[in-house]
């Protein structure tokens, strides 16, 4: 059956017969399920529902004039398929669970060229840099079919029709994507309300802790009592206050002001921006007041994201818990990542090794992300119809990849099922956790509660960076309110003069 028959059958089935977030982890590590076993050598296995060769059917539900046929419009029949990201973290993978290839040596062939037919380009950068090698790329004209977006800046692509498809235009609709979690929905989705872009991933987070020291400070012997200590962020700052008491300050609940930020920021109900004007309300000094009062309590470490303190902290018992979303529950704080005085302490066997236990922490939210957006100018829109498919649609590879990459999917009918399952994602991440806590379930939770519906706008991550900056250089070391809200304007002002500030 060719690939168009296929494609259309797969998304009829999708269409009919669905009812029902940990992006950089180990990619070579094994995983178990307890109805099966996959190894990071498996291929996908075939679905039982899947169509059966030969047939021809076409796409039912919503939008059946576009839904599963490419639009004339869109370039097909190219002889490269190339796929561009900042680092090799999730390409590879993609694709090896796309094409069927081997996990453990997809990387490598990429980087080599020796997958026949696709190209991918690796900047080996930060995502934040990103965007400008994406600019190059569209100034030079070079090939490029498939790329993906930080969900920081991804509007800044999304918004802008030169450079990002309308998937409609691949016969991808909103009935594609019956169970994706609804904030990915809200940033993929342009300020017209036009899908752009789709993530294959959920990124939501919750709060990681120190279960031995959270039962030594606080009297708590379960991620459901932590819970009820850390329900809210008044309750947050007393559970911050108890502890540094009893430590006598040596022991922070919180391992920065980056981290509190990125949890905090998700529990806005007004847009950042709103006819152009910069929105200072009472959620910015409910957030500087609650940073002042963990700081001056040593409630929250002084240690900046991504330095060798703050991934150490945790292991060396110098912070109770850490805000963190999927991506670092393994190579990060978890397993002291450089800097820990012993070192192998918080690895497999040693002393802190499985003394962790998460709950959802004072509010739902979510922390990073990617999304797949195509190039208008693509000439393989079919191979960027089934690669998007295959990554973010078909239910049955989306359930392979989770456990063989292992990743946090964006189909909360798959997680759901995993979870139920009592699925082991990644043996050494789960056996980090006290009596192997299941925490996917309780990222589940999480991910289902953050709603973005009508908050986000183009200038939310650069809004979000210049107001924490005033608040850690001025409020939490003794200026006034109004002397960090004009900070936070001069900074503003200066990334983005357009707006109004005053």
């Amino acid at each position: 059956m060719n690939t168009l028959k296929k494609t259309l059958a797969l998304v009829a089935a999708l269409a009919m017969t669905a009812t029902a977030f940990v992006g950089c982890g180990d990619e070579e590590s094994s995983s178990s399920s307890s109805s099966s076993e996959s190894s990071s050598e498996s291929t996908p296995a075939e679905d039982e529902t899947s169509p059966a060769e030969g047939d021809d059917s076409s796409s039912e539900g919503g939008d059946d004039a576009t839904e599963g046929q490419i639009d004339a419009s869109v370039g097909t029949g190219g002889s490269t398929f190339t796929v561009a990201a900042w680092n090799p973290d999730d390409v590879p993978y993609l694709i090896a669970q796309w094409k069927g290839l081997d996990y453990k040596t997809v990387a490598e062939d990429l980087a080599n060229d020796k997958v026949d037919g696709i190209k991918f380009i690796s900047f080996g950068v930060g995502g934040g840099d990103a965007s400008e090698r994406y600019d190059q790329i569209f100034s030079s004209g070079d090939d490029l079919d498939v790329y993906f977006c930080e969900a920081d800046w991804a509007l800044n692509y999304i918004n802008d029709d030169e450079k990002t498809l309308d998937l409609a235009k691949l016969g991808l609709t909103d009935s594609t994507w019956p169970n994706i979690y609804s904030y990915t929905d809200d940033i993929g989705k342009s300020e017209n309300g036009v899908r752009k872009g789709i993530s294959w991933q959920a990124a939501a987070g919750g709060f990681a802790y120190r279960a031995d020291l959270a039962e030594e400070y606080l009297g708590v012997k379960s991620p459901e009592e932590m819970q009820e200590q850390v329900a809210d962020w008044d309750k947050f700052v007393a559970a911050a206050t108890t502890v540094s008491e009893k430590s006598n300050k040596s022991v922070a609940l919180a391992d920065s002001l980056g981290g509190l930020w990125q949890a905090f920021a998700c529990s806005r109900t007004t847009p950042w921006v709103k006819d152009d004007v910069v929105q200072i309300d009472d959620f910015c000094q409910k957030f500087a007041d609650t940073a002042k009062a963990l700081w001056d309590i040593n409630g929250v470490t002084q240690n900046g994201q991504w330095t060798d303190e703050w991934t150490a902290s945790g292991v060396n018992g110098n912070v109770m818990g850490y805000f963190v979303s999927t991506w670092g529950f393994g190579g990060f704080f978890l397993d002291a990542a450089g800097g820990a005085p012993d070192a192998e302490a918080g690895k497999e066997a040693g002393a802190q090794y499985g003394k962790w236990a998460l709950c959802q922490g004072p509010t739902p939210y979510y922390w990073g992300g990617t999304w797949i957006v195509v190039n208008p100018k693509t000439d393989n829109g079919e191979e960027a119809r089934d690669f998007i498919i295959s990554a973010t649609a078909d239910e049955a590879q989306m359930k392979e990849y989770a456990v063989n990459k292992p990743e946090y999917v964006n189909n909360s009918a798959v997680m759901d099922e995993l979870i139920a399952a009592d699925t082991v994602f990644n043996e050494s991440i789960t056996g980090n956790f006290k009596d192997n806590q299941n925490i996917y379930a309780t990222l589940a939770d999480n991910a289902k509660s953050i709603n973005f519906n009508g908050l986000i706008t183009p200038y939310d991550a650069t809004c979000k960076t210049k107001f924490i900056d005033a608040v850690k250089e001025t409020y939490v070391t003794g200026g006034s309110w109004d002397d960090t809200v004009n900070a936070f304007k001069d900074k503003g002002a200066e990334a983005l003069p357009d707006l109004n500030w005053d």
